[in-house]
């Protein structure tokens, strides 16, 4: 795979439910917009996010940057230990730039409005099922218009196969 051009990102954000709250990691492509991996969890803990981000790198290559923001789940040594022993490099927002993460704004955005916020959930296992569907959808189905109107599958996809050298 060639992810010399690309960069991921990492960020969380609560989801509700009707009666509590949970907390969402998700890894995201920026070139692509597609959810790479993404865990839920009822404490903010660098645990769940370090296994979101592992199982990123495990399906999907290294990329040469990885973006977050300063929640102390990313600055911690356990997550910034597995970019490290990847040559990784670390790239983090500045104090008050919302905008350095914008793809994962616009990711949560989403999420919230097109899926949570109008299915809402009553515990942690419901809402397991309606995000794997929601990234599902996301991921296959959802057309961007920074994209061409593809889906971010489509584009990933699309720009790995253009990547791969040609079989002789």
């Amino acid at each position: 795979m060639a992810w010399c051009e690309r960069q991921n990102s990492g960020a969380n954000k609560y989801i509700p439910l009707r009666h509590g709250f949970l907390y969402l990691c998700a890894i995201l492509d920026w070139a692509t917009r597609k959810v790479l991996a993404w865990r839920l969890s009822n404490t903010l803990s660098s645990d769940f996010c370090t296994s979101a981000l592992k199982e990123a790198l495990t399906r999907h290559g290294k990329p040469e940057i990885f973006n977050t923001d300063q929640g102390s789940q990313f600055i911690s040594a356990e997550f910034t230990q597995v970019l490290m022993d990847h040559g990784i490099q670390i790239s983090m927002d500045g104090r008050g730039r919302c905008h350095d993460n914008i793809f994962v704004e616009g990711l949560w955005w989403t999420v919230k409005h097109e899926r949570v916020y109008q299915r809402p959930c009553n515990d942690g296992i419901e809402q397991q099922r309606s995000l794997a569907q929601c990234f599902d959808w996301y991921n296959r189905r959802r057309p961007h218009q920074s994209l061409s109107w593809k889906a971010p599958d489509e584009a990933y996809f699309g720009t790995l196969a253009k990547a791969q050298p040609m079989a002789a």
